[in-house]
């Protein structure tokens, strides 16, 4: 027996792996939840009509499915609860990456002109928050920007403020708290990128004529769209389902739909509604993963 058959059925078997990991993980969950959506709510347990029942028999099964209707959907549409939700956490979750890819770019493309040695120390000092539970450091944030927190003790101190400033449960404290959570996301894509680009492009827009903003533009920023792509998805599909830092930093007038998903499984009870939520907020995020993969098809062929 040749050694190319030998490990023939073992990487047949690796290559099923992820499909049945997509299955068991995310389309099996996927078929309940879109299940509980097309039913309406109950008070029994679980909260919801029709339960299909397999051992009642074919003829049962059939008049559970005649139940499930799209008048959940139908309300999502109708109420502007719903609709300000989903309105809002769009705005949030744009407003944020475009915050992040400011502030997260000069800092990867500063890390990627690092000599080698210090590159690895950077990597570090942007990974250590992960090191702390996400929690505790949301409740950091809580205390810094409280009314005698050290943000505004800072700012009494050098004179710049009066008197101290509200920060919390504004919007304002959610965008310091969502940037300050997902920076990471921004920054590593964009890292991995930047530290792969040949410097010998930089010297060649240089000796053609290029001035360094001319060559940045030209060069590094097309070269480094991946990274950006790749770190707008990171951050922006988590923060448009955001629950923790909203609830807790921003004030209760509006909510972003992750609150909402909330409000409706676990105070309301309201289990198909918030069903049907999670199915819109999923439909919401497709599009902009088949344009990123679409885009990232055409730098592919682009690149042969």
């Amino acid at each position: 027996m040749s050694t190319r058959r030998i490990f023939a059925q073992p990487a047949r078997y690796a290559a099923i792996a992820p499909y049945l990991w997509m299955v068991l993980f995310f389309l099996v969950p996927f078929g309940f939840v879109l299940k509980i959506s097309l039913s309406q709510t109950a008070i029994a347990q679980p909260p919801y009509v029709p339960v299909f029942d397999f051992t009642e028999g074919w003829a049962a099964i059939k008049a559970a499915f005649a139940q499930l209707s799209l008048d959940n959907f139908k309300l999502l549409v109708s109420d502007n609860l719903y609709l300000s939700s989903y309105l809002r956490s769009l705005i949030v979750a744009v407003t944020s990456t475009l915050i992040l890819l400011l502030i997260g770019y000069p800092i990867a493309y500063g890390m990627a002109r690092l000599p080698q040695r210090w590159q690895a120390i950077a990597m570090m000092l942007v990974i250590v928050p992960f090191w702390t539970s996400f929690l505790i450091r949301i409740y950091a944030w809580i205390n810094i920007l409280q009314h005698d927190g050290l943000l505004n003790t800072v700012l009494l101190a050098l004179h710049l403020v009066s008197s101290p400033v509200v920060w919390l449960s504004t919007d304002t404290a959610m965008y310091i708290g969502i940037v300050y959570s997902y920076l990471p996301f921004m920054i590593l894509p964009l890292y991995a990128t930047l530290s792969k680009m040949d410097p010998a492009l930089l010297e060649a827009a240089s000796d053609l004529g290029a001035s360094p903003q001319q060559a940045f533009w030209l060069v590094t920023f097309p070269l480094s769209l991946p990274g950006v792509g790749a770190g707008a998805l990171l951050c922006f599909i988590p923060i448009v389902g955001e629950f923790v830092i909203p609830d807790l930093l921003a004030g209760s007038s509006s909510m972003m739909i992750g609150q909402t998903l909330w409000l409706e499984f676990f105070t309301n009870k309201d289990w198909p509604v918030a069903s049907a939520a999670a199915i819109a907020l999923l439909a919401l995020l497709v599009p902009p993963l088949l344009l990123y993969d679409r885009l990232q098809r055409r730098t592919l062929e682009g690149g042969r």
